[in-house]
């Protein structure tokens, strides 16, 4: 990470999830470079190829990690993150009226990386080691937002086509869960009677006919019941 006195120019990157806007200034705050890339490999290696001409840049962006904060990384710039809060005013700064666009986002924080950076505290690279820890929380994460996703998708079908199975599990995340569904409807039919109430109960009917009411409901899959069915 480079000091202070050696940067000689300043950017504003203005991120999201497939795209991001980029606006770098000189010292006396004349815009040099105004550009927009995709975050993609061939995006990433467009801006390491416009930037090349300042080796001496430092970049403002409005979070501390990320996919786009480990780019920067790699590319060993130095990193000034901001806060959301300070970020949105020094975006009153540009624009009182409060008018957001990429361009001003990006403009504001390159902006303020040059009046006001020399206080503001840089990144600092991770170690190998604590970078690999960080990618792979992080897509402990994603996983876990995808697999919320899929429960919910399952769930929704269920209930649209056979709600009596919205019944059979408490935690929909288990690994039964999954066995169920590549075994429906091959090794098991579902019914909905009506119990003594009047209400519905959940009774799983097996491939041999025995019949287990909701309350002692086990689903034990034969061996071949945890791979999708041949085609």
């Amino acid at each position: 990470m480079k000091t202070w006195k050696e940067l000689t120019h300043y950017a504003g990157l203005d991120w999201a999830k497939d795209h991001h806007c980029v606006l770098v200034l000189d010292r006396q705050g004349t815009i040099v470079a105004d550009f927009e890339f995709e975050h993609s490999l061939e995006g990433w290696k467009s801006f390491s190829d416009k930037i090349a001409a300042w080796p001496q840049l430092a970049v403002a962006i409005e979070t501390n990690q990320g996919a786009v904060v480990d780019q920067l990384l790699q590319r060993e710039l130095t990193i000034f993150p901001v806060h959301a809060v300070a970020a949105k005013s020094y975006r009153q700064r540009k624009a009182p009226s409060g008018n957001k666009t990429d361009h001003l986002d990006a403009w504001a924080l390159a902006d303020a990386l040059r009046t006001d950076g020399h206080a503001w505290k840089g990144l600092d690279p991770l170690d190998a080691l604590t970078q690999q820890l960080r990618l792979l929380c992080r897509d402990e994460v994603v996983l876990i937002q995808q697999r919320t996703a899929l429960v919910n998708q399952l769930q929704q079908a269920l209930l649209e086509y056979y709600p009596a199975a919205l019944e059979a599990f408490d935690d929909w995340t288990r690994l039964r869960v999954g066995n169920l569904c590549w075994a429906f409807p091959r090794l098991m039919r579902w019914s909905r009677p009506a119990n003594a109430n009047g209400k519905n109960s959940c009774i799983a009917i097996g491939s041999g006919g025995q019949t287990r009411p909701k309350r002692d409901w086990r689903f034990s899959p034969g061996p071949t019941s945890s791979r999708p069915p041949s085609r």
